[in-house]
């Protein structure tokens, strides 16, 4: 008997359905197929959720996300929803990152109605504008749109379905000006489709969505996905089948083998699926942050500048120092990050006891605190900064990232606060702060190393003089 061929997996490896009873996509199908094309299972067991409807015919998912790896044809699942919508004389929107990627789909669309016995001119109408490209089913009124997502395209506009191509590039701005477009709709949906982000990815609504789905089921939401839980070596041909479930139809192993390369976050990513758990687009990168690590401590010259941070939630402070380097860098390294309920003889023994210039405080709920007892101590008067010189020290440690004039022994849990970072605005001149992308990770840990580099900059080191007569 003939070996039976291997096919990828035709379910998904991880999703969040709601219930239902009814779906449309035999209807979908149907239309798809007039065409000569064929359905594959998976994509007819993702069209049954994202198709089904309830006793009043509204759509169960009224917004559905989905993430599938490269190659394997998930856009067709969105041609069938389209074919399916022109039928009805709906009103579409299909949006993409990439001039190339619209027009691509809108090519598909008129080809696939065209296989399916309609005449361009006759039964259908399609516009070709650069980015901005249309088709309209004579008979049903049915429109689809095909645009590149900009932050203002789609306002003032009103369909019943909208597509999200490309998805792991949606920012947040392009969301505000599409997701009230559907609003109007007696029965709307948005329907999110793409693969995880790749560090050069610069949307985020796509991982948030599926986030707040996988963790919080919010009502009328739905996803799937495949994909692997963690890392797989490139040549694991058994990871290829789970996450790829075209495989063994019109992608095959010999085309994988052939893309393969020496890049396995990439290779987890793009054809396994995979998510990673630390954030792609940080402020600052893990490479701009790996560049300024040393292999040993460099030669200090001079004192150090202490830095300290008390946490908004008035939860952590955290202590840092930063001292000038032989080679006129500056070395930061943290200290230790406490809660505040353990007080503050911690921070004032350092302080006592090291050669210290300057210590600089921030944090409203716990400064005066530590400066009164730093009075009390006889100790040097600390800085207490104003917002303005908040905004500059954030400036300062952004260029000397760039600039490499600042270094550091790599400490484990600096690095991971600091490569996972985004900026927030300070003030009303385009100042900005850091905040960190979880929850677990403290931002003080890199707001107090900031604060050090800050004021071991502003002190310019001493020249002995030279007296020539």
């Amino acid at each position: 008997m003939a070996n039976q061929k291997r096919i990828g997996r035709q379910t998904p490896t991880q999703s969040v359905i709601i219930p239902y009873q009814k779906t449309l996509s035999d209807e979908a199908v149907a239309y798809y197929e007039r065409s000569g094309l064929s359905c594959y299972e998976w994509q007819k067991n993702l069209l049954d959720p994202i198709m089904a409807v309830d006793d009043d015919g509204l759509w169960v998912h009224q917004k559905f996300g989905y993430a599938i790896p490269r190659r394997n044809g998930k856009t067709e699942v969105i041609y069938m929803k389209e074919i399916w919508a022109l039928e009805q004389g709906l009103n579409v929107l299909h949006t993409a990152h990439l001039i190339s990627t619209s027009h691509s789909s809108f090519e598909k669309v008129k080809r696939y109605l065209e296989k399916s016995g309609y005449k361009n001119g006759d039964d259908f109408n399609s516009i070709k504008a650069k980015g901005q490209e249309r088709i309209e089913l004579f008979k049903s009124g049915g429109v689809i749109q095909f645009r590149t997502r900009t932050s203002s395209g789609g306002l003032g506009e009103g369909f019943d379905l909208m597509i999200i191509d490309e998805a792991q590039e949606y920012t947040t701005d392009q969301e505000a000006a599409l997701k009230y477009t559907v609003t109007d709709s007696d029965n709307p949906q948005t329907i999110m489709c793409g693969t995880p982000p790749t560090p050069t990815s610069s949307g985020t609504v796509f991982t948030d969505y599926r986030d707040d789905v996988l963790t919080n089921h919010p009502e009328y939401f739905g996803w799937a996905e495949w994909s692997v839980t963690e890392q797989k070596e490139i040549h694991d041909v058994d990871a290829w089948y789970n996450s790829n479930p075209s495989l063994g139809y019109h992608l095959t192993e010999r085309k994988i083998k052939a893309e393969l390369g020496k890049d396995k976050l990439d290779h987890n990513i793009q054809r396994l699926g995979y998510w990673p758990k630390y954030n792609q687009k940080s402020a600052i990168t893990e490479g701009e942050w790996s560049a300024l690590k040393v292999q040993e401590l460099p030669q200090f010259a001079g004192p150090l500048y202490v830095g300290i941070k008390y946490g908004n939630d008035n939860t952590n402070v955290a202590m840092s120092v930063a001292v000038r380097t032989a080679d006129e860098r500056i070395f930061i390294e943290t200290l230790d990050c406490q809660p505040v309920r353990n007080g503050n003889s911690w921070i004032i023994d350092f302080i006592r006891q090291a050669d210290v210039a300057k210590v600089v405080i921030d944090g409203a709920n716990g400064q005066k605190i530590l400066a009164d007892e730093m009075k009390d101590y006889r100790l040097k008067r600390p800085i207490l900064p104003t917002v303005r010189e908040i905004i500059v020290a954030n400036s300062l440690w952004s260029q000397a990232i760039y600039q490499q004039t600042l270094c550091h022994n790599d400490q484990p849990s600096l690095t991971k606060v600091v490569t996972n970072c985004d900026k927030r605005a300070i003030g009303s001149n385009g100042g900005f702060g850091y905040r960190s992308q979880f929850d677990d990770m403290d931002i003080s840990l890199m707001d107090s190393a900031l604060l050090a580099h800050w004021a071991c900059f502003n002190s310019k080191p001493k020249h002995k003089q030279k007296i020539i007569y």
